[in-house]
């Protein structure tokens, strides 16, 4: 075109013609003729391009070399995580509480499966409870490795292996097993498929340092792992959890609860929470009912309660086991009104209100300590803070903020103050083995250990005064539903009304029973709570601790002594006595003038 200069005109010569040019070869049809002077320019240029070829495929190689397979990094991280071991969980005697096996478990690559339609449909033919929608979306996601099925078993291996299908193969791993099924479930807790823990002590292990080795890759085999052993005795625990299934049963109750303890030691030798769960089936655990009641849910114990209580009044020194209370009419405080229940006005002793469970006895003991003196007894004994034990689930007490003199009136008798069962268990213990507060243990523990870290909160003096009044109220009082021959036992009745919106209810009860075996040498201490318990036909449409808790604390105690190494006892010892005589173990409730109905 006419203006376009020379510049505009020139085009850049090729990169074929540029290396032509470097090789000394005019154009590209003389590298095909035959003279000779150019077959050295020839050699150069195939010499030249078998060398970017050979670069090129080395480069390719080095990339392939260094970038991570997706699919076989997916795979071993898989197989890392379900190789992991846990020691296993041992009873007091040696007995397995939890264990590991080794399964086989199937695992799919979706990249590498051929047809998918037909995998889906071979797979869950020979795996029935695979769901085939399910697996069908997981085999259709990006994932380089997905689990088609868990643990499965010896000839549903077998059935998958000989389908043959390419992109489908095996992982060992271990599976966490607990041969006992429900028994001991809330102390165990569980795992989930991939080892994790999921509360009790199986999480107590974890924070011990196992996940932090697994984490940090440490290959650890069973083997070289040491068991735990419990505090817990498994025959024991079988035995409690029965009794609270046939008295959960016949009071046609919500829920049950029960522990027993060591209370020289502190340690746990049974505990259940009904409903319980299977660990083996971890998605049985979820169910909200099914939470530890023992340690996790808070309660107001009632008149289990006013034990602690009496013994706050023992150690103030302003009262001892002759004082007397008087219980002849409604106490006013606040502008409310304390009344007994089912009882006739009288001035009771300081030991005739304990075994009657006079709520107006009580208030009378807390108003007389006062409010900062009742409060620093409490705290003394634990009751304001949160319990800690080996298991993770332990609940904080609901104490009102505002405390006032009616607050100190009505906690006196357990009401207005809501405690974990096994928390108040322990303010039990400490008023019965000598006046020392030890906190529950889920592992072996020797008294030595025990009372080495255990600070002493009543005197012993105090501490056996209590005994005789459990056992004094396991002969005449509302606990006579327990004197089981031959254990010489002490005990304490709570019935509490349960709080429905913002009132307390008149039908709807929680119902506790505290044992002690025996008396004058404690050894255990029994715990049993049922949750709105009904009235039998024949009870006088009483649904009070007397009527369930304290027949199955009996009935636990008879079944259960002789696995602890108890026998019944011929000679029964005499207790300290107060103004109207010595009380004996082996007295019959049936001699004692006065008795009252159980309540």
């Amino acid at each position: 075109m006419i203006g376009e200069t020379p510049q505009m005109n020139e085009r850049k010569p090729s990169i074929l013609r540029r290396i032509l040019r470097v090789l000394q070869i005019d154009s590209f049809s003389a590298l095909f003729h035959t003279r000779l002077d150019k077959s050295g320019s020839r050699l150069k240029l195939i010499a030249f391009a078998f060398v970017g070829l050979y670069c090129v495929i080395i480069g390719k190689m080095v990339h392939i070399g260094l970038k991570p397979d997706m699919q076989q990094s997916l795979k071993h991280a898989a197989a890392e995580a379900v190789a992991a071991a846990r020691p296993d969980i041992l009873d007091r005697h040696g007995e397995i509480l939890a264990t590991d096996v080794r399964v086989m478990s199937v695992f799919a690559e979706p990249r590498r499966i051929i047809d998918k339609d037909e995998a889906v449909e071979l797979l869950t033919a020979a795996l029935p409870d695979v769901d085939a929608d399910e697996l069908r979306k997981r085999i259709d996601s990006k994932k380089g490795f997905i689990w088609v099925k868990r643990g499965v078993t010896p000839k549903e291996q077998r059935d998958v292996f000989r389908l043959g299908l390419p992109g489908v193969g095996f992982i060992p791993e271990n599976k966490r097993v607990y041969p006992n099924g429900p028994v001991a479930a809330h102390i165990l807790g569980h795992v989930d498929p991939d080892g994790h823990a999921m509360g009790g002590l199986e999480t107590y292990i974890d924070r011990q340092g196992l996940s932090d080795l697994h984490g940090a890759g440490f290959d650890l085999a069973p083997e070289n792992l040491a068991p735990i052993t419990t505090s817990i005795d498994l025959k024991a625990t079988y035995a409690l959890r029965e009794q609270l299934r046939w008295g959960m049963d016949r009071y046609h109750a919500k829920a049950a609860g029960g522990a027993i303890m060591d209370v020289n030691t502190g340690e746990v030798i049974a505990l259940v929470s009904l409903p319980d769960f299977d660990p083996n089936n971890g998605a049985d655990a979820l169910s909200p009912d099914k939470i530890n009641r023992m340690t996790v849910g808070t309660y107001e114990m009632g008149s289990t309660f006013k034990a602690v209580t009496w013994a706050m009044g023992l150690e103030s020194g302003l009262f001892n086991l002759n004082s007397s209370l008087d219980a002849r009419q409604s106490l006013p405080v606040a502008g409310h009104l304390i009344h007994d229940f089912r009882e006739p006005p009288v001035i009771f002793s300081y030991v005739q209100a304990f075994a009657r469970s006079s709520n107006i006895g009580a208030a009378r003991i807390a108003m007389r300590v006062g409010v900062d003196g009742h409060k620093a007894f409490l705290s003394k004994l634990g009751l304001f803070g949160r319990m800690v034990t080996e298991l993770p689930e332990n609940a904080m007490p609901q104490v009102q903020k505002n405390w006032s003199i009616l607050t100190t009136a009505t906690v006196a008798f357990g009401q207005g103050i809501a405690e974990p069962p096994l928390q108040a268990a322990m303010a039990v213990m400490a008023m019965t083995n000598g006046g020392y507060l030890i906190t529950p243990t889920f592992l072996r523990r020797s008294e030595q250990d025990a009372r080495a870290s255990a600070p002493q909160v009543v005197s012993a003096k105090t501490s056996e005064e209590m005994r005789y009044l459990f056992r004094n109220d396991a002969i005449v009082g509302t606990a006579s539903k327990v004197n089981v021959p031959g254990y010489c036992v002490g005990g304490k009745t709570g019935t509490a009304q349960k709080v429905i919106g913002h009132s307390y209810s008149n039908d709807k009860v929680l119902t506790t029973f505290t044992a002690l075996v025996p008396a004058d040498k404690p050894k255990y201490l029994y715990l049993v709570i049922f949750d709105e318990p009904q009235a039998l036909p024949g009870d006088g449409g009483y649904h009070t601790a007397g009527y369930n808790a304290a027949i199955v604390t009996a009935n636990a105690i008879k079944e259960i002594s002789p696995l602890l190494n108890m026998p019944p006892r011929l000679d029964l010892p005499d207790l300290p006595g107060n103004a109207a005589g010595l009380v004996k173990c082996d007295m019959d409730p049936a001699d004692v003038t006065g008795s009252i109905k159980s309540r």
